[in-house]
């Protein structure tokens, strides 16, 4: 049995709940893999957001 660090859960959670406005019920239905592919999909846009915003004159 793999024992995942609670911070790490929170963390995550946060991070979705925050971004994305899901319930705390779905957010806990998902495994790690699924929130962590969440984790990075919102990073992924937020990274693209801030380039575009950067580049603007």
């Amino acid at each position: 049995m793999i024992v995942y660090p609670l911070d790490r859960l929170y963390e995550e959670m946060a991070y979705i709940a925050y971004h994305l406005h899901w319930p705390y019920s779905e957010i806990m239905q998902m495994d790690h893999r699924e929130r962590q592919r969440w984790v990075n999909e919102v990073i992924a846009i937020n990274t693209r957001l801030n380039s575009a915003v950067e580049q603007v004159p």
